[in-house]
């Protein structure tokens, strides 16, 4: 009699979808794919589906119920996973908020959360090849993170998988996102100051170009753009990038860039916060005062450890709305439905970091 290798001695309990995949030869995600009833419409072989079914069949594999009930279309389960170095778990981190509005908004629509913690200490890394396939497990995932695997997120895409990224991401195509309107809330910023008589005014952000950094930008050329008076005649209106905040954004530096007339300085805000953190500890350590000696302002609110220092001039992020938003639009993708939120306007903060420039509004150093 033909030995069943269901029944092998030494074999506990059913057989698993990683042993069909080893007899057929193929992946245990293609496994997943042909006995799930490919609801991805991945394009097969139809040798590779005869492997697996017939795998399946000398094994006498049988799904295991729960693990049918976590692949069914349905399981009223949305995911959330962060791109940050450690997810956020405190009330004070910046994600905090969006966490809230994602929570209130799922609970209105009926949903329970799942939070995968693939970039926490200790957890499986965001970066490693498949990190990303555990979100599976629920309807569809919320995603957060100023820098994410594009390979892994465009792949999810790419097999249909409902997913929603916090946070402009346009250069990944066919992923869905919500954003708030950085570049008008920028320019609002920027106007300020230049309302205030500022002409030399100088961005400070981060060596990269994610999507968030580069919107920033955006509105504060564009505000700088259509100043009235003689911007240009005191200079053009200057962007500094930097890797490493702490280490070129010093007392030195900012006494340099003041001895050259510049008299407000900006920054973006980030998830480290690197940046607006190097030049609020440059000021100090220059001697200078804001905004007696030089006005300083935020495209965005302060880290945590800053937040009780003095107020910047700045914007806020309506970050539970984002979060809220992100539900509506995922729900909405696992109905089929066709949806679009609009960017989420930021609110200014007028703060108390600006005020005219030494010597009097329009003075040119």
């Amino acid at each position: 009699m033909a030995e069943n290798r269901s029944s092998k001695p030494g074999r506990r309990g059913r057989p698993r979808q990683a042993e069909v995949a080893r007899l057929a030869g193929v992946s245990q995600t293609t496994v997943s794919l042909v006995l799930g009833g490919n609801k991805q419409g991945i394009a097969l072989h139809e040798d590779t589906r005869a492997r697996v079914f017939a795998a399946a069949r000398e094994l006498g594999y049988v799904p295991d119920p729960a693990a049918r009930r976590l692949a069914a279309a349905r399981n009223n389960l949305l995911g959330v996973f962060s791109f940050t170095a450690t997810f956020p778990t405190a009330v004070e981190h910046s994600y905090y908020p969006f966490l809230v509005g994602v929570e209130q908004e799922a609970a209105a629509q009926g949903y329970d959360l799942v939070l995968f913690t693939g970039s926490s200490s200790g957890g499986a890394q965001a970066g490693e090849p498949g990190a990303l396939d555990r979100v599976r497990l629920a309807d569809g995932c919320l995603f957060l993170g100023r820098h994410v695997p594009e390979d892994q997120l465009r792949r999810l895409v790419a097999d249909g998988y409902p997913a929603v990224h916090i946070g402009r991401r346009e250069e990944l195509d066919g992923l869905a996102w919500v954003g708030a309107d950085y570049v008008a809330a920028s320019a609002e910023v920027v106007r300020h100051l230049t309302d205030l008589g500022h002409r030399r005014i100088l961005l400070v952000r981060e060596d990269d170009d994610a999507p968030a950094s580069t919107d920033r930008e955006r509105g504060f050329r564009t505000a700088l753009a259509g100043a009235a008076g003689p911007l240009s005649a005191a200079g053009p209106a200057r962007v500094v990038r930097t890797a490493d905040p702490a280490a070129d954004i010093t007392a030195a530096w900012v006494r340099a860039r003041v001895g050259e007339g510049v008299t407000a300085f900006v920054a973006e805000e980030t998830d480290t916060g690197g940046a607006w953190r190097a030049l609020h500890a440059a000021v100090a350590a220059a001697g200078l005062d804001a905004p007696r000696d030089v006005s300083l302002a935020l495209l965005g609110s302060p880290p945590a450890d800053l937040a009780g220092a003095r107020q910047p001039t700045g914007f806020d992020i309506p970050r539970a709305a984002l979060g809220a938003a992100a539900v509506r639009l995922l729900t909405a993708l696992l109905a089929g439905e066709e949806r679009a939120e609009p960017l989420v306007a930021c609110g200014f903060r007028p703060g108390s970091t600006t005020g005219p420039p030494p010597g009097g509004p329009g003075t040119t150093v």
